[in-house]
């Protein structure tokens, strides 16, 4: 009779393919990835649209030069005052008025001897009626030396509008590039696959409006605004 401790009849067991190990019991098979290789083809389509502004924003605001702060502070004020009643007079509505400036600091002559103090105040005024431009500048104009002109910009009031006729324009322009690779390849464009939105590359464009030159000083023009798209489209 042959005696064996446990631990050798466990290994003689397992190695005669009786007796398994639990870890081993609860694997299963193995998973085989299989990587999808149905022909596809990825695109990028641009498409930009022209429109016109219909808004302006002008900014504008007094600057002024007195002995002392006080002095130099209440004048800046009165003549900003002046400013908003001249703008509110030519059809600027208040709620399209908003302060972007409040300064007040000293001048030198020679560091660190103070010759006087400049106080300014400046304001940012949004013209919705470009045909009134001309006039809304005139009468800011009007108000005094103390006024300077700051530069205006321009905008569409609804962007939203413009920026889908482009969506449309990038998507159709990426459609028509895949259906030429496809035809290339002696395929068929199937299925849109996958879709996705990229910035453009160049801010909005500003274009000449050669109908509205000479009318007026001051002229809008026309802004382009531009969309990229990325489509992944399946071939047959």
């Amino acid at each position: 009779m042959i005696k064996m401790s446990h631990a050798v009849a466990a290994a003689v067991l397992a190695s005669a393919g009786l007796f398994a190990a639990p870890a081993l019991a609860d694997s299963g098979p193995p998973k085989v990835m299989v990587e999808d290789e149905r022909p596809q083809v990825t695109v990028v389509g641009e498409g930009s649209v022209s429109f016109a502004p219909d808004v302006m924003r002008l900014n504008v605001g007094v600057e002024v030069r007195r002995g002392t702060a006080g002095e130099a502070f209440t004048a800046a004020r009165g003549s900003a005052a002046a400013l908003t009643q001249a703008l509110t007079r030519a059809g600027v509505a208040v709620k399209d008025m908003r302060t972007n400036e409040l300064s007040l600091g000293p001048e030198y002559d020679t560091y660190p001897k103070v010759s006087g103090y400049r106080a300014a105040q400046g304001v940012e005024a949004v013209i919705r009626d470009l045909d009134a431009a001309d006039d809304i500048v005139d009468a800011v104009a009007a108000v005094g030396e103390d006024v300077r002109l700051n530069g205006v910009a321009f905008e569409v009031s609804d962007p939203r509008k413009a920026l889908a006729a482009a969506r449309e324009a990038a998507f159709r322009d990426a459609e028509a590039r895949a259906r030429q690779y496809a035809r290339l390849a002696g395929r068929e464009l199937g299925r849109v696959v996958k879709i996705s939105e990229e910035s453009a590359a160049a801010p909005p464009r500003v274009m000449e409006d050669r109908a509205f030159a000479g009318k007026a000083s001051i002229s809008a023009g026309r802004q382009e605004i531009s969309a990229v798209v990325r489509v992944v489209f399946a071939l047959r």
